[in-house]
């Protein structure tokens, strides 16, 4: 299982073609997920006219929760994350954490899980684009 970040989402939305390709690969293979903190950035973002539609799409995808668990494992990479001088913000630490206590990697375009990946804290998704 994969777990789509938000920047992957908004490039696909946009258009970029590698990326819609790779998106629609995975979504037909079942192997795209969401969490939860994902779902609602995309719902915030997106124009209030295409709010329920983008909700509708969005619930075909499979959400994973953050759990107590997922929290405690937050704060055990805070102290990982500052013995090696690295900082990340809340929101990708629980999308690598609840993503990481469901077995699945992470695909973004943002720089900090690439961080979050050479600590051996999440697994990335390597796409084929």
């Amino acid at each position: 299982m994969i777990v789509i970040d938000t920047s992957v989402w908004v490039e696909g939305f946009r258009g970029a073609a590698p990326i819609q390709t790779e998106l629609g690969r995975l979504i037909d293979a079942d192997l795209v997920a969401l969490v939860s903190p994902v779902r609602l950035e995309l719902l915030e973002g997106c124009r209030a006219a295409e709010r329920v539609q983008l909700g509708r799409v969005l619930g075909a995808v499979p959400t994973f929760v953050p759990l107590p668990s997922t929290w405690t494992r937050v704060e055990d990479w805070l102290r990982v994350a500052a013995k090696a001088a690295q900082r990340f913000g809340v929101l990708d630490l629980l999308i690598g954490a609840t993503a990481r206590e469901n077995r699945a990697s992470v695909w973004s375009l943002d720089s900090d899980f690439e961080r979050m990946a050479k600590l051996r804290l999440i697994k990335l998704h390597r796409p084929r684009v």
